[in-house]
C-alpha cells in the first residue's frame, strides 16, 4: 500500500536531469512532450507532496521547467554519471528518504513513486531499494536512505560508476516489481525514434 501524502511530504522526490542525450541529440532535459517540456509534464504527473529535487550537471543548469521544483542542485563533478546524481540528491535532501527517478522515464507515476518510497519506509535496516523485472534489476526508479550517501561516495571515490554496483552492498536490496505496472511504465527516452513511440 502506497504511503498518504502526509507520509510523502516526508520524502524528497528526486529526477535527474543531468544526462547530454547523446542519442537523443540534446540534453534529456529539454525533451517535449505534446510540445511541452518534459520537466513540467513529469512535475503535473507526479504531483508530489513533499519536496522536489531537479538534479542537473555542471553545464546543464537551469533546463525548461526547472522553476517548477522546490529546488535545483547540480554535480559537483561532470562525466560520472547516474551514480553521481543519486550521491548530490542524497547530499541535498531535506528529508530521510529519497525517491529517485529520471528525466527520461515518463511513464512512471506518482503510485509507482509513492509505492517504492513506502516499501523503504517498511524496511528500516534498508538503505536503498531497486526493482527486480525478472533477472534484470531496474536501476531507476529506485528510493534510499540519505545515510546511503557514504556508500556511495565510497563507490565513486574507488572508480566504480554502476547504480547496480550499490547491490553488492546488503544494506541495499533489490525486490520485484510488480507486475500491474506492466511494461510501458519502463519506457526509457534514448533516442527521437523512443520519443516517437510515445504519441
Amino acid at each position: 500500500m502506497a504511503p498518504a501524502d502526509a507520509d510523502l511530504r516526508n520524502t524528497t522526490l528526486a529526477v535527474l536531469a543531468g544526462g547530454e542525450g547523446s542519442r537523443m541529440g540534446y540534453p534529456k532535459a529539454e525533451v517535449r512532450l505534446g510540445g511541452r517540456p518534459i520537466l513540467d509534464v513529469l512535475l503535473e504527473r507526479f504531483a508530489w507532496p513533499g519536496p522536489t529535487l531537479l538534479v542537473t550537471a555542471p553545464g546543464r543548469e537551469h533546463p525548461t521547467g526547472w522553476r517548477g521544483f522546490t529546488r535545483e542542485v547540480s554535480d559537483a563533478e561532470a562525466g560520472l554519471g547516474p551514480l553521481r546524481g543519486v550521491l548530490t540528491a542524497l547530499q541535498h535532501a531535506p528529508t530521510p528518504l529519497v525517491v529517485v527517478t529520471g528525466v527520461d522515464m515518463p511513464l512512471i507515476g506518482r503510485d509507482q513513486l509513492a509505492w517504492l518510497a513506502g516499501q523503504l519506509g517498511d524496511r528500516a535496516d534498508a538503505l536503498g531499494l531497486m526493482l527486480r523485472r525478472g533477472a534484470r534489476v531496474e536501476p531507476l526508479p529506485s528510493a534510499f536512505r540519505t545515510g546511503a550517501a557514504a556508500l556511495v561516495r565510497r563507490m565513486l571515490d574507488t572508480g566504480r560508476r554502476s547504480l547496480h554496483g550499490l547491490l553488492a552492498d546488503p544494506a541495499i536490496r533489490a525486490m520485484d516489481a510488480p507486475d500491474a505496472w506492466g511494461e510501458r511504465t519502463w519506457t526509457n527516452l534514448n533516442s527521437p525514434a523512443d520519443l516517437d513511440g510515445l504519441t
